[in-house]
């Protein structure tokens, strides 16, 4: 084996990203596999490598059809033409956006249109300030960088673009995903011929995939009291994303009060969506009350969205001006309907930080995960969590 360099893994990583936002169910796993084959002979010659990624990277006849031309795009630089008349960007850029990973979308006036999948993306999208040509690079680099160290407002309003472009993508791949069962009807062939190595090849055990019974339901919270302030508008658009087209998701925000913005996120005209969340949002940025929110949801939301598949999550803080007892009690009645608790808290990608707050330590017993929110990644690392469930 020919030991392959940084250069080339990050190559890989970006390939793999960009594979995920057009749809393919890749992890860890199958990345690995790949590191593997570019450090065999095959890497020698693109037409092989493709060859051995493609049957390693698909398990469905859909991405089968899609592969070549996302392989072509990515390594190759073929098949680009058709993506720069689209967008009006630039070759250099558009290859550049296909390696970020992030799939095109917007909802501004004017905007351009980008073709990362012909097959899936339907929305008109740009990328504001310097237009595509930073691409890969710079959406790396705002994936990777603490919201509250955004200053330039290009850049910020890039990172409340991806953040929602994030979710869309999260929430198409949460409802396509198909569970691993050994009554399943459709064959996974990826699986499959990697469960045939051991056996010189021949497929002795068929591994089967079936649809999950039931969609996870997402109910979200949003802290947007002053402390979350640096934060809580890129998330409200990562929450716009996974709710605008999913009945199966709610989305709350509370302060002082709870507020339930799920329509308002759901409108397709951007403008009268601000308006509707703008007379939502008195005591934005003001005191917050954790628990007095949680006691509001439980009395009058809880029976009508929650089930025995919804997963709760919280983005906050901790930081409650209210009683830890109060809060301690409405996170045990929630915890009795929901299948899950996750609590996000940006202050966790912050160096030194420890969950001493009263409000938290009072919450901590009844979360299931606790995670950090401070940056895209991270945001993005919540999904291999909610793909088990």
């Amino acid at each position: 084996m020919t030991p392959i360099g940084a250069s080339a893994r990050a190559r890989l990583a970006a390939f793999v990203r960009s594979l995920r936002a057009n749809g393919f169910a890749t992890g860890l796993g199958e990345t690995q596999d790949a590191l593997k084959v570019m450090t065999s002979e095959l890497a020698l010659r693109p037409v092989y490598l493709r060859e051995a990624f493609k049957a390693l990277f698909c398990s469905r006849q859909q991405d089968w059809q899609r592969f070549d031309e996302i392989f072509d795009a990515f390594w190759l630089g073929r098949g680009m033409k058709t993506a720069v008349r689209a967008s009006g960007a630039r070759p250099d850029a558009a290859r550049a956006e296909r390696r970020s990973g992030f799939p095109g979308f917007g909802d501004k006036a004017g905007s351009t249109t980008a073709v990362a999948d012909r097959d899936a993306l339907d929305e008109s999208a740009d990328l504001p300030g310097e237009g595509r040509s930073r691409g890969a690079s710079s959406a790396e680099g705002l994936s990777q960088t603490d919201l509250r160290h955004i200053a330039e407002p290009d850049a910020l309003d890039q990172a409340m673009e991806l953040a929602e472009r994030l979710a869309r993508a999260m929430r198409d791949r949460l409802t396509r995903r198909d569970r691993r069962h050994r009554r399943g009807r459709r064959i996974d062939m990826r699986r499959t011929i990697r469960a045939s190595i051991g056996h010189g090849g021949t497929p002795v055990d068929l591994v089967r995939r079936r649809r999950k019974e039931k969609p996870l339901r997402l109910v979200m919270l949003l802290d947007v009291s002053g402390s979350m302030s640096l934060y809580s508008t890129a998330f409200v658009r990562f929450m716009r994303g996974l709710v605008e087209r999913a009945q199966d998701a709610e989305a709350y925000v509370f302060h002082t009060r709870l507020v339930h913005i799920s329509e308002a996120l759901r409108e397709s005209d951007p403008v009268r969506a601000v308006e509707r969340l703008s007379l939502m949002a008195q005591g934005w940025s003001g005191g917050t009350r954790i628990g007095e929110s949680l006691a509001s949801f439980n009395r009058f939301h809880a029976a009508r969205v929650l089930n025995s598949r919804s997963v709760v999550i919280i983005l906050s803080d901790g930081y409650d001006t209210g009683e830890p007892g109060a809060l301690a009690q409405e996170m045990a009645a929630l915890r009795k309907r929901a299948r899950r608790i996750v609590w996000l808290n940006p202050m966790m990608g912050w160096k030194d930080y420890a969950p001493v707050a009263g409000g938290m330590q009072a919450a901590l017993p009844y979360v299931d995960l606790f995670a950090p929110a401070h940056n895209l990644a991270s945001l993005a690392a919540l999904e291999p969590y909610l793909a088990k469930l």
